[in-house]
């Protein structure tokens, strides 16, 4: 089979295609021919050394894909043969990721992909849809599951809500029952955002963003979804309700976080931080069932007509999938690896 691999730590270029013989799923295990790959900010991370060295002499990256499991290993159920799946954490822990034509995962962590679901979407939920579900699930007051009706009455404020978690937050938000705010940064994010579902957008480079959506949410934001943490917080904490939430997953632009401790213990702020890695294998589980049932409703589509475009390359460019990601690309980079 055709894959890609790296045996360093560096840049972009330490991807190689290469042939390799056919893995083979092990107790509890499914081999998955993989159709597309979903490219995260983590995989890059993983692939460049910023959070650590690699585990493995050889690593096949990618965390998230989607496919048709073709074998399955003992103690897994043989009517799961041909059944269409989404991978999510394919790559954690393991070599062998979803940029290659065959990987192999516990079995757990290939759900059942609806036939009315392309491959496109399997491969775009993975960590964006599982962290958003995260994020959504984590205030003191609120709900720990989500389905329709979880998060009537709240508040969500989505920051950058054209980037993919920012797109897969939207999306469940609304179909949980929120009132969706999302706050970007120009007219083209903005039409994401609204196809993606966010009821109200934000420019907060322009005019008073904070009392807009005061004049939205009048006693403040219920959660915010937070992707850069150190230029937002400002602004969260001048929306945010009492005992309201901040769960960030990422601080892009990397500015230092200060905090005011006393604004914050007056408000009973949470400042939840998440990353899926050490969030728990049952917290993981329960967000793949919702994400689940979301697709199973057709919550979450993608494609450039539903706030998330997708941006292609073929496996034997993964590299410069992985410069796409690097560079800021709005939407979700795939790689289209068998047909």
């Amino acid at each position: 089979m055709k894959a890609i691999i790296y045996r360093d730590n560096g840049d972009p270029d330490v991807l190689r295609l290469v042939d390799r013989d056919l893995p083979v799923p092990g107790p509890g295990e499914v081999r998955v021919r993989v159709v597309v790959s979903g490219v995260n900010p983590a995989d890059r991370q993983a692939r460049s050394g910023a959070t650590g060295p690699k585990g493995f002499p050889e690593v096949t990256p990618h965390l998230d894909g989607a496919g048709v499991i073709d074998e399955v290993g003992e103690g897994v159920d043989r009517s799961r043969v041909g059944q269409r799946v989404w991978l999510f954490m394919a790559a954690a822990g393991r070599p062998t990721g979803t940029a290659a034509e065959f990987t192999v995962v516990p079995a757990g962590q290939a759900v059942p992909l609806p036939d009315e679901a392309g491959f496109d979407v399997g491969a775009s939920l993975g960590v964006p849809a599982l962290t958003a579900h995260r994020a959504l699930t984590v205030a003191e007051d609120g709900p720990r599951r989500l389905r329709p009706g979880a998060l009537d009455g709240r508040v969500v404020l989505a920051a950058g809500g054209a980037g993919a978690v920012g797109h897969a937050v939207v999306q469940l938000a609304r179909w949980a029952g929120a009132t969706v705010i999302s706050t970007i940064s120009g007219p083209e994010k903005a039409r994401l955002a609204t196809a993606a579902g966010a009821h109200h957008v934000i420019n907060y480079r322009e005019g008073d963003p904070a009392a807009e959506i005061r004049e939205i949410a009048p006693d403040g934001v219920d959660i915010v979804a937070e992707v850069a943490l150190g230029a937002n917080l400002a602004l969260d904490l001048a929306v945010l309700r009492t005992r309201g939430t901040i769960a960030t997953y990422a601080n892009d632009g990397g500015r230092p976080v200060e905090l005011d401790v006393l604004q914050n213990m007056v408000l009973n702020t949470r400042l939840q931080f998440l990353v899926l890695y050490t969030a728990g294998s049952a917290v993981r589980a329960a967000a793949a069932e919702d994400v689940a049932a979301a697709v199973r409703a057709g919550a979450l589509p993608v494609g450039e007509e539903h706030g998330l475009p997708l941006v292609r390359f073929p496996l034997d460019r993964t590299a410069d999938a992985h410069r796409a990601v690097e560079r800021g690309t709005v939407g979700k980079v795939l790689v289209d690896v068998t047909s």
